[in-house]
């Protein structure tokens, strides 16, 4: 019996050793995925311990076509890669821009939003990019506009954040200049800000991002599916549905949908 016991146990270990990542969520019954908890419209906290937004919606058809439950867990925003690799999380749907070095990390899917690198400033005052080069820039780290920052602004002061809440309030109190981030995020802090007629958006833009869905390096069947989620979502209208639920014209961050999904 203890031969028996032994090599059904060593069998199971083996089984556990080959399977990738898709195997082992689906065995388990939930998937974990990574989002950034204060970061309207893309997710936020409710006062019910849920989350909602346009990442959580797009978590939660991962999951249903996964057929298994969803679980997230809030991120910062400089340990989204981190918690990929040691296995916190399954895959990350956390506003997060894909990038040449961030591919040399993680695996990324399909884009699912596309935004512009814009600076969030008090009216008038910075007109043009180049008028930020000796400004007091605050970003959030680990994000594409900490990145874009360091590049174009060297002679800038570059103050990160855990989180653009966190730089919003820097910004009012007068600590810093600007807040360097992509257009929809800035749209949402300015919506909430207590002083926000005395602030604006810049019209000129740094840089595109092109948001994806991160999952650990090498897995390659996970990635299939999230891909094929996506086309699918655009394909059936869903994917247009989400995107008019948080930034339609009658929403808090109404902007235009400029971009399809598509390989």
């Amino acid at each position: 019996m203890l031969r028996i016991f032994i090599a059904g146990l060593l069998s199971a270990c083996s089984l556990m050793a080959h399977a990738d990542l898709l195997d082992i969520i689906k065995a388990r019954g939930t998937l974990v995925v990574g989002v950034l908890p204060d970061n309207p419209p893309f997710a936020r906290r409710n006062e019910n311990h849920t989350f909602s937004g346009y990442d959580i919606d797009f978590a939660t058809l991962m999951a249903k076509k996964m057929g298994v439950q969803l679980r997230v867990r809030d991120l910062d925003p400089g340990e989204r890669i981190t918690s990929l690799k040691s296995g916190k999380v399954d895959m990350v749907v956390a506003t997060f821009a894909k990038t040449p070095e961030r591919e040399r990390e993680v695996s990324c899917s399909l884009g699912y939003f596309v935004a512009a690198q814009k600076a969030l400033t008090k009216k008038g005052l910075y007109r043009t990019s180049e008028s930020l080069a000796n400004a007091r820039l605050g970003v959030a780290k680990g994000t594409a506009g900490e990145t874009v920052s360091l590049k174009l602004y060297p002679k800038a002061t570059i103050i990160t954040f855990a989180d653009i809440p966190e730089a919003t309030s820097a910004l009012e109190q007068g600590r810093i200049d600007a807040i360097m981030h992509f257009e929809p995020t800035l749209v949402g802090a300015l919506n909430i800000m207590p002083s926000k007629a005395q602030y604006g958006i810049s019209e000129f833009s740094n840089a595109t991002d092109v948001l994806a869905i991160a999952v650990k390096l090498g897995e390659k069947r996970l990635l299939n599916i999230v891909n094929e989620t996506l086309i699918e979502s655009e394909k059936s209208g869903e994917a247009v549905e989400i995107f008019n639920r948080w930034f339609g014209p009658h929403t808090n961050t109404p902007l235009p949908r400029t971009f399809r999904i598509q390989n």
